[in-house]
This record gives structure tokens, sequence and C-alpha cells, in this order.
């Protein structure tokens, strides 16, 4: 093993540490992270992260999907759409690529006001977005089933991604029925996004879905732990009567769990910060902070319902170390890599990490 490759190991590891801890105590993000690197076989955040690398090329467009709306306000969640923002900037940055985000309708002026947040002008014409440096576009997707396909189609055809990433978007489960935490349905409330990702993988589009609880698009993929494991998620567990739970059926081929799927989010812009050697491909506290409470202000809920700058119950006391915690541990990797060679190669010779 190399030192990059030791660095690489160990720093995207730390990462998932980091998107996994656990101020509640109850262990849901510690039994979805457990199944989550099992199936990856690598940390979640530095794999999905280095097949971006692999994949974005400048000019690339690349779907970012989010937009979990939430009873009984029927208003869309902070989480999800303030990384999927910050994800839009550090695609930009990364690649020159341009991100679309695609979301339900009741995401849309959060997705205005955070656009210029981020730094990024927002275009809804996709030949402008082309033409247009530092730029990113935007879709509403609909709640209407019946029309989900054609518009799924449409998209496609206009702007064809060389990557799609789902953030804490509503997935169904195997009846079609979406669901909230609690296993409430939830489904006329959900853009019908599903299709829209599944149509991508179909066509072999480099897919990475984030969540955190399993009713999320992508959390298919570890269906056995979140039926074992996941309160409401095994067949007639919901509280709805459909007979389902609120496990999804969508699989992905690149998965990221964590606490809040958030979390995920800033650990693979981490990631990614530290395979292009460039720290400022990760946010700042400040620009976090920022982003946060424009999201509040544009009327995004915490998920207990109220209008404050919290994402999933978790204020700005905690976001903000963590996104500092993430982006100082790159900033340390890349400038020690020179300072910390002896000791790499020490490590490296007892063979602990193979």
């Amino acid at each position: 093993m190399t030192q990059q490759e030791l660095t690489v190991l160990n720093l995207g590891q730390s990462l998932d540490d980091l998107a996994n801890l656990d101020p509640r105590g109850y262990g849901v993000c510690k039994i979805l992270y457990k199944a989550s690197r099992e199936y990856t076989g690598a940390p979640l955040s530095m794999n999905s992260a280095r097949k971006l690398c692999d994949t974005v090329k400048e000019g690339d467009f690349v779907y970012v999907m989010t937009g979990f709306v939430l009873r009984p306000y029927k208003k869309a969640e902070m989480d999800g759409i303030v990384s999927s923002m910050l994800l839009c900037r550090a695609l930009v940055k990364a690649f020159g690529a341009k991100p679309i985000i695609i979301c339900p309708e009741d995401n849309l002026e959060a997705v205005k006001n955070l656009s210029a947040c981020v730094g990024l002008h927002l275009f809804e014409d996709f030949e402008t977005l082309k033409e247009i440096p530092v730029s990113m576009g935007v879709i509403t997707f609909t709640k209407d089933a019946s029309k989900a396909e054609k518009q799924a189609e449409e998209i496609i055809k206009a702007a064809t991604p060389t990557a799609v990433i789902s953030i804490e978007c509503p997935g169904a489960n195997e009846l079609g029925c979406y669901h909230n935490a609690i296993g409430l349905g939830v489904t006329e409330l959900e853009a019908k996004q599903d299709i829209l990702f599944e149509k991508l993988q179909a066509m072999g589009i480099l897919n990475i879905a984030i969540g955190d609880l399993g009713n999320e698009i992508g959390m298919g993929t570890i269906s056995d732990t979140l039926e074992k494991y996941i309160p409401y998620a095994r067949r007639g567990a919901c509280s709805c009567g459909c007979g389902g739970g609120i496990a999804v059926k969508t699989k992905a081929d690149n998965i990221i769990t964590a606490t809040v799927s958030d979390w995920g989010c800033y650990a693979m812009i981490a990631a990614l910060a530290y395979l292009l050697e460039d720290a400022d491909i990760m946010h700042t506290a400040e620009l976090e902070k920022e982003a946060v409470i424009c999201a509040s202000r544009s009327g995004m809920i915490d998920m207990y319902g109220w209008l404050v700058p919290a994402i999933d119950g978790f204020g700005l006391e905690i976001n903000l170390p963590i996104v500092s915690l993430m982006r100082e541990m790159v900033i340390s990797a890349l400038k020690l890599k020179t300072t910390c060679k002896t000791w790499f190669e020490k490590v490296e010779e007892l063979h602990y990490f193979g």
C-alpha cells in the first residue's frame, strides 16, 4: 500500500465517521453504515468522490436530486437542499461542471435564494446554462405519477448528464407508496423522481444516493438491513395501511449513509477536495452558516417543523463544527504529505492496513 492509498483509506474513513456521529444516541446511523460499508467495500465518501473524479468533465451536466416535503406542514425540509446547493458549488469548482438541481416546486424559492448564497448564476434554460460560466440549473419535477415518465424522458433528452446524485430525495416502496420517518403516507406530497433516477441508472450513468433512514431513493441497496433493523421498514410495518413499509425499492450503484444526509454529502465534498488537492472545493463553516440561515428564511423547515436554521434537529452549534473539522482534515492531509512521509513509511512496513 502506498502513502497515497493509505491516506485515501484513512481520511475517507475519518470523514465517514464524522458524518455518522450519533448525537441522538439511538444508533440508526450505525446500522445503516455497517451495511453500506460492507456493500461498498471502502469508505463511502471517498468511493463516491473517486467515481466523480473519474467521470465528470468540464461542461458536463450533473443532476442533483433532492426535496423531501413534510407533513402536516406541506413544506420541504432543510436536510438535502442545503448540501445539494453546496455540492453544486463544489462541482463547478472541481470540474467546471453544469449541475442541475431537480426538486419539487416546494424547494424552488430556496434554490433561487441559495444559488446567490453559494455564488452561482441560476438558469432554467439549458442552452443558456451551457454558455454561461459559474452557473447551475434547476428543474421542478412533477408529483403526478402519470406524468413522471414523460417528464423524465424530456429532461434526459434536453440535458443528458454524466452523473446523477440523489440527496435526501424521497423514494417509493415496492408498492409505489412514499413514507415519512414514522411510516405515515406522504405519496401525494412528493415529487416522483424515482423514475428519472432509475432511467439514468439503466443507461449506465454514474449514480450516487445519499440517505439517513431508508425512505430515500437508492436505499433499497441495503433493503435486507432496513427490513430487519429499521423501524417501520419491513412489509406491513408502516402506519399508512398500504401493506408495505418505508424501505424504498430503488437501488443505487453507490450509496452514502449518514446521521444526516447533508453530513454524508459534506463528507463526499471533502473527499473531492482532497483528491483534487484543492481545499476550497470544501465550503467553510461561514458559508455553511449563511446557507442554512438562507434556506430557513426561504421557507425550508427543520425535521420537527420549526422555521429555524437547523437540520434534522441539529442547529448551527453542531453543523458548523462538523464542516470545519472536515475541511481542516483535508487541509492537514494535503499539508502534511511531505512532513509525515517517514511515519507513513513506518506504518506501511508493519502491514496493518494490508
